[in-house]
């Protein structure tokens, strides 16, 4: 079977549409008010602030390829009338600023529209290019041979501007012509077909088959959702979506997978790292450069190649606490004479780790995530334990739930590496910004006074 070339841009259009929206918005700001009482840099930061905050509130991006255009109309509607009250909010907390009404309603009537005509013709634009030509489609099977399933493969033909390519049924259940195979058979398809949606009949699968495929989906980045068998749904753990009239089911996403949450994430992360190495390693790197070039021949930092978000390999900076040698991918234990005395203090208190707010700030790590391991050890347990490559799904963090939790320094047995990839999933699966705060809080508390483990 000759696999066509899929391409994919579906992850850059919600950061696109909040980027337009947002210079739509510093526009008609610079544009409209010019108040000399104004402070226009204040105004636009807190436009710009407060656009986001509504947007992350009322999922405003959250728009699919199925996704009906009266919901986008509601969402629209939404979003700007929530906004142009935190427009009207910044005057009276304003010591000078003079509320001009018809300015402010002409902002309101422009920025709305402009925001309404850029969504629409981005909406539309997209349906028409993958209908004429066959880009950004996604290759789907479904399991299960039964009248839901029929309808919604039905759908998917019907409904060309949606962009899914159907692929074939799976069921142990019928024998058909159109089956292409077995249960057994999915994962060797799927993986060798490219197959990134997954569609499951309720009615099809036991419940060991169910947790298998969804293992299996969480290890390999595929998306699986559910064909319900009646309307009666009360699962917290599900979430419906209609394609037409069609109900489909779909695990939720984590609010790490949320562009604006990403985006929010991003902020802080550039924010807080400036200021460590603004405050901290403007004058730290200088003092333990002299003292690491006096104890020992050598690099002032370490550099090692990490797995990170997806898997893509990054360089990990880091001081340099060991003599020069060639086992960097051993990871290190306790009284390892690799250490040097300076190099012991370093580790002691963390500051080895502090040139990675250098990786934070050019956007290979994040403050907050799980610590990136060795490459030797994704290969012992990337197969070994279940959802470890899960913790691939965020950017790593220089400090992480797992660590402040006791579970770092070296892996002794497997139940070590159980324990930091349960704490690493319930951090993906969890995520708040309080949580951050309280991981970066524990961190300082902890290096205060001292961990056992960091050696």
């Amino acid at each position: 079977m000759i696999k066509p070339p899929i391409t994919r841009y579906s992850k850059y259009l919600r950061p696109i549409s909040a980027v337009t929206d947002l210079i739509v918005i510093a526009f008609f700001v610079i544009l409209l008010f010019d108040d000399s009482n104004l402070n226009k840099g204040y105004f636009l930061l807190y436009q710009l602030t407060g656009w986001l905050i509504i947007a992350l509130l009322t999922k405003f991006y959250d728009v699919y390829r199925f996704t009906k255009p009266i919901a986008i109309v509601s969402k629209i509607t939404k979003q700007s009338l929530l906004f142009f009250l935190v427009v009207i909010a910044f005057f009276p907390i304003s010591n000078s600023a003079i509320f001009k009404g018809n300015i402010t309603i002409l902002f309101f009537v422009l920025t709305t529209s402009f925001v309404t005509l850029f969504k629409f013709l981005l909406f539309y634009y997209l349906k028409k290019y993958r209908i004429h030509t066959g880009s950004n489609y996604r290759n789907v099977i479904i399991i299960g041979y039964t009248e839901e399933a029929l309808r919604l493969k039905a759908l998917f033909e019907n409904k060309i501007e949606f962009g899914y390519r159907f692929l074939g049924y799976f069921s142990d259940k019928k024998d058909a012509d159109a089956i292409m195979g077995k249960v057994t058979d999915i994962k060797k398809f799927v993986i060798e077909n490219e197959v990134n949606e997954i569609y499951c009949s309720l009615k099809e699968l036991s419940n060991e088959q169910l947790k298998g495929l969804i293992e299996f989906a969480d290890e390999n980045h595929k998306n699986i959702k559910f064909i319900p068998d009646s309307k009666e749904i009360f699962s917290k753990n599900l979430k419906i979506d209609y394609y037409d009239f069609f109900p489909v089911l779909s695990l939720k996403q984590t609010r790490l997978d949320e562009p604006i949450i990403k985006l929010l994430k991003r902020i802080f992360d550039i924010a807080f790292s400036l200021i460590v190495i603004l405050g901290l390693l403007s004058w730290l790197v200088p003092l333990l450069a002299i003292l690491i070039k006096l104890e020992s021949k050598g690099p002032v930092f370490f550099k090692q190649g990490r797995p990170g978000i997806n898997e893509n390999e990054f360089n990990c900076y880091k001081f340099r606490s060991m003599k020069t040698n060639n086992d960097s991918e051993i990871e290190t234990i306790k009284n390892d004479p690799r250490v040097t005395k300076l190099g012991r203090i370093m580790r002691k208190t963390s500051l080895d780790e502090t040139p990675q707010f250098l990786n934070v700030l050019i956007g290979d790590m994040s403050v907050v995530g799980p610590r990136p391991h060795l490459w030797s050890q994704n290969k012992i347990y990337g197969n070994k334990i279940k959802k470890y490559m899960n913790r691939h799904y965020v950017k790593p963090g220089i400090t992480g739930l797992a660590q402040v939790s006791g579970f770092r320094g070296s892996i002794e047995k497997d139940i070590d590496m159980i324990n930091r990839i349960k704490l690493d999933v319930f951090y993906i699966e969890n995520w708040s910004f309080l949580l951050d705060l309280k991981i970066i809080f524990q961190t300082v508390v902890n290096i205060c006074k001292g961990e056992e483990k960091a050696f």
